[in-house]
């Protein structure tokens, strides 16, 4: 459990989640990262469900945006294709939201890729939380960076499965 949101506003894109690793009612550890970047290619990502399976599907990516010479949507069905379809892979149990300067994804492993309506993402236990803030948030004149840590510490505030240890990404 925990709380991604992507952010795209004023050609700048950011993905931030909170730090808060559980095992059931446990919290396990409080300072996780579970946004990355893909600095070659300018893809930023954020992962929620399960860590291992999370790391998996990141290094899958990255290997798909690689062979795909950058191109994120070709990239991102790939993956989903792969994740739904091999037998490793369909016990992977996460939701990633990749942006680039151009796109904005959910991936999941029932081999959806959904590009959101607007501009704002938000994925995991609190990301309904996050996403409602996030949309308030961006008819004011915050940045990208500031309407996504904001939306992480909305969320904390409300759900016991994401802490306000905040770490972000940005492109």
């Amino acid at each position: 459990m925990t709380t991604i949101v992507l952010v795209r506003k004023n050609n700048e894109v950011v993905v931030a989640g909170d730090g808060q690793v559980s095992m059931g009612n446990t919290v396990v550890k409080s300072t996780a990262s579970k946004v990355r970047k893909i600095e070659k290619r300018n893809v930023v990502a954020g992962f929620a469900g399960s860590t291992a399976d999370a790391l998996t599907l990141f290094e899958r990516l990255e290997a798909k945006i690689e062979k795909h010479a950058g191109n994120l949507s070709r990239a991102a069905v790939e993956l989903a294709k792969d994740w739904r379809t091999d037998k490793y892979l369909r016990r992977l149990e996460a939701l990633m939201a990749v942006g680039d300067k151009e796109n904005s994804y959910i991936i999941s492993g029932t081999g959806d890729v959904l590009e959101p309506e607007g501009d704002i993402i938000g994925i995991g236990s609190g990301g309904n939380y996050a996403l409602a803030a996030g949309k308030v948030l961006m008819t004011t004149n915050m940045s990208a960076e500031e309407i996504a840590r904001k939306a992480i510490e909305v969320a904390s505030e409300i759900c016991v499965f994401t802490n306000n240890n905040i770490k972000i990404e940005k492109i």
